[in-house]
């Protein structure tokens, strides 16, 4: 299984939206590459569902999501078509589904993401997450069992907090959204500590010497 911080395994697949070759196709981009169970399933219809009612959401953050379940593509279509014909949720409905889905019959991308866990199935993949920089490095990895759905709103909440953290060099501290103020990183010296402590720079403050934010 890869880490955080490790290259994402590159892979070519077929899918709902064509053959993808990862990464070259992403290039750039921050990608969503999330596993589920089963097609014809209601916990991860409920997720495919919502993941499409964000799809813009995450493409306006330059960010493409790719989904994997070991079904055949036949399935996957069958699915998809059935979602957007006749499934009703929460309000979403003639729901598209845009981004690929990954048809992994042999399990060969589910191995290398490790997404098969063999005390929870030896057939279905769980409910894996993993959100990848545009220099194709896992950033983050979330797992949920086959029973419980995602939390969409967190995985855009993910997504945000590491680009803030890119972009300006920080730290997002517990249940952070966008616009809360930001962790400074620590000091790495007792004259950095000693000078932090003793700033007037607009926007920062400090709780204690190693605990300082800066105002959004």
């Amino acid at each position: 299984m890869p880490l955080i911080g490790d290259d994402a395994p590159s892979f070519k697949a077929v899918t709902t939206a064509g053959e993808i070759n990862f990464p070259r196709d992403y290039k750039g981009k921050w990608v969503i590459l999330f596993s589920h169970p089963a097609d014809f399933t209601p916990v991860c219809t409920t997720e495919f569902m919502t993941f499409a009612s964000m799809e813009g959401e995450f493409n306006a953050l330059n960010c493409q999501l790719i989904g994997l379940s070991i079904d055949s593509i036949y399935a996957h279509i069958a699915w998809l078509r059935t979602i957007k014909e006749k499934i009703e949720y929460k309000g979403m409905k003639d729901m598209e589904i845009n981004f690929p889905v990954i048809a992994d019959l042999k399990m060969d991308i589910a191995k290398k993401f490790g997404m098969l866990q063999p005390t929870a199935s030896d057939t279905q993949a769980v409910r894996a997450v993993f959100m990848i920089d545009p220099k194709a490095k896992i950033r983050a990895i979330l797992y949920y069992p086959l029973s419980n759905g995602r939390n969409m709103d967190e995985v855009m909440r993910l997504l945000k907090a590491l680009q803030k953290s890119d972009a300006e060099g920080v730290a997002t501290p517990a249940n952070w959204q966008p616009g809360d103020d930001v962790i400074i990183p620590p000091p790495g010296s007792c004259g950095v500590a000693k000078e932090r402590m003793e700033s007037a720079e607009d926007g920062k403050y400090c709780l204690d010497w190693f605990m300082c934010f800066k105002k959004q």
